[in-house]
């Protein structure tokens, strides 16, 4: 193991990190991100949907909102910008 480039110690040049406990891959990582989006966007007057748990649904009359949850991708569509527009500033 070496330092990466542009972060290694002058004095120290020999000496690395050891990292008892990964920082990426915790298992608990993603749930809690995807438990505070999905909070999120109930607050803002979404439904999840029964059938997949990564699709969203928002409705006000005829106008509706579709936000599907992929890994770390959010595909948002919608059949009227100007409440898209309204929703999401």
């Amino acid at each position: 193991m070496e330092q990466p480039p542009g972060f290694s110690h002058p004095t120290l040049s020999s000496h690395v990190f050891h990292l008892y406990k990964s920082i990426y891959g915790l298992k608990q990582a993603p749930r809690a991100w995807y438990t505070r989006l999905s909070d999120y966007l109930i607050s803002l007057g979404f439904r999840a949907s029964t059938a997949d748990t990564s699709l969203f649904m928002y409705s006000d009359g005829h106008d509706l909102i579709y936000l599907l949850v992929y890994v770390d991708d959010i595909l948002l569509t919608r059949n009227n910008s100007t409440l898209l527009c309204h929703l999401i500033t």
